[in-house]
């Protein structure tokens, strides 16, 4: 039984306890079918037998009445008595052998007693009275009366009587058979109640001792475990082998949760030293980003004044002494000029991509819209007359309006500064939602730029084309990549489009902000 597991502990239990309740319900229904033919003999067979006896003695009382009234009177009307009882009798003595059963031998018996006596009486008595009435008148059939005795119809009433006894002894014996059966039948339902209380109290101890008990021991000692003690072997020796099995399967994860924690806990160790590194390698960093950025700003603006001054003096030279010299002297003169200049523009671009992030005035609501109205207005001088820029309804994005100016500056300047020969610049902003940001895009019809500078031209200070060719210092798209970095974007330069520069960049969307509605007018602004 030891290694029986409960669900075959619990068949075997429901298969027994099935078993009897078949065998007590087998016997119940033999039992049932016994109890409804008694009661059936008793209503149906023994109590109209009983009340046939009745009737038949009944009858024949008749028919001696009637046969003594002929016999004085001799009218026939005082037959029908007589008549009546014989039709009874017949009737009666019909109805009980319809009634009898093939192992009814005694009241069968009796019953042809009964109608022995009765053919012998006709016989010897009512025939020939009547027929002495009606052959020699009254008196005969008065003498004949007189003459015979009453001790054959005392014997037919007395073999009546003992057939009624038979009969009663046979409803008697019924009735005790089904008053029988019946008991049995509530002994069989109280034994079957008994059977369904101890199967019961069977399987709630059978529960208790090999499922509830050795469940609270294990879920006692996981919990014993949970709490810290890891090294606690887990078993279960009193529970079902499904029990003792969990048990140890149990146990064995929590060995290799203990082995996997050692191991994890050497690992924080280690992380944690690591972690200590790089957060001093992190303030190191920080730190001497810090002291890089200080060092730009003072460094540039430090510059800011010998510069002003060597471009000042050179310039007065050029305006003073233009054309006393020989004409080298005023090209040397316009080459220092030009190069102050230019070292100008680089500090203070410098100077602008140092501050990006760094003097931060917060974040707030900007609506594109109005910031590309800010915009036209600040290329207008530059954009000609032919040049046109548009852009359908932009969202509101939350960042720094200041920079996504300048972002926009830039990269809607580039677009009119890199145009194509006797082509009218084209520009031409969009927006598009991405899940949870903004993706824009900004193109122009202008030269484009070649697929292998894709990387290049987000880069400080790189420029594709000679200075001669197109002026600036080369550091517009790192100053855009670096706002829309801060902004916590990406940009990317599309390499698909065939004429002119496409540039992509992404913004987050504000949460809970929809989309520009459709059925506003697309913005065109075509700058004088």
């Amino acid at each position: 039984m030891r290694t029986w597991t409960l669900r075959s502990r619990i068949a075997a239990l429901c298969v027994t306890i099935g078993v009897i309740l078949t065998a007590l319900g087998v016997f119940a229904a033999i039992t049932a079918a016994a109890h409804n033919r008694q009661l059936d003999d008793v209503l149906n067979r023994a109590s109209p037998m009983r009340a046939a006896g009745e009737s038949l003695s009944t009858a024949m009382v008749d028919q001696e009445t009637g046969i003594r009234g002929y016999a004085i009177t001799g009218r026939d009307a005082n037959l029908d008595p007589y008549r009546k009882g014989i039709a009874d009798q017949q009737a009666q003595v019909n109805r009980i052998e319809s009634l009898l059963h093939p192992e009814d031998k005694k009241i069968r018996a009796a019953l042809d007693e009964v109608k022995g006596r009765i053919d012998a009486w006709h016989q010897q008595v009512s025939e020939p009275v009547v027929a002495a009435v009606q052959a020699q008148g009254v008196q005969e059939a008065q003498a004949r009366i007189e003459a015979a005795s009453t001790t054959q119809f005392d014997e037919l009433r007395a073999a009546i009587d003992r057939m009624q006894d038979d009969i009663q002894a046979l409803r008697t014996e019924t009735a005790t058979a089904a008053k029988d059966s019946s008991q049995t039948m509530v002994a069989i339902e109280i034994a079957a109640a008994a059977v369904v209380v101890l199967a019961g109290i069977f399987l709630m101890l059978l529960l208790d001792r090999l499922v509830s008990r050795p469940i609270v021991d294990l879920a006692d000692q996981v919990r014993r475990v949970a709490g810290g003690d890891y090294e606690r072997h887990i078993e279960s020796r009193l529970g079902s082998p499904e029990l003792v099995g969990l048990a140890a399967d149990v146990d064995q994860m929590r060995q290799q949760i203990a082995s996997e924690l050692s191991e994890v806990r050497d690992a924080r160790q280690q992380v944690e030293w690591v972690n200590q590194q790089l957060q001093s390698q992190a303030e190191e960093l920080t730190r001497s980003n810090r002291d890089l950025e200080q060092f730009a700003y003072v460094a540039s603006h430090d510059l800011q004044e010998p510069l002003r001054k060597v471009a000042s003096f050179c310039q007065l030279l050029q305006r003073r002494y233009a054309g006393q010299m020989d004409e080298r002297a005023d090209q040397y003169i316009a080459f220092a000029v030009d190069g102050a200049q230019r070292m100008q523009r680089l500090i203070n671009d410098l100077l602008a991509f140092s501050r990006i992030g760094r003097l931060t005035s917060g974040f707030t609501d900007v609506d594109l819209n109005r910031v590309l109205g800010e915009v036209k207005s600040q290329l207008e001088p530059r954009a000609g007359e032919d040049a046109e820029i548009t852009w359908p309804p932009l969202p509101i994005v939350e960042g720094e309006e200041p920079l996504l100016t300048t972002l926009f500056v830039n990269l809607i300047g580039n677009s009119l500064k890199f145009r194509r020969p006797d082509v009218p610049p084209e520009v031409r902003i969009t927006a598009e939602r991405d899940g949870k940001e903004w993706k824009f895009n900004v193109r122009d019809n202008g030269i484009g730029i070649e697929a292998e500078f894709a990387d290049k031209v987000f880069v400080i200070f790189q420029r594709l084309h000679a200075r001669d060719a197109y002026e600036g210092t080369g550091i517009g798209l790192a100053i855009v990549k670096k706002i829309v970095e801060y902004h916590g974007g990406r940009i990317w330069l599309d390499v698909g489009v065939e004429v002119g520069a496409s540039i992509w960049f992404t913004l987050p969307a504000l949460i809970g902000a929809d989309e520009p509605g459709e059925e506003q007018e697309s913005r065109e602004m075509v700058v004088a």
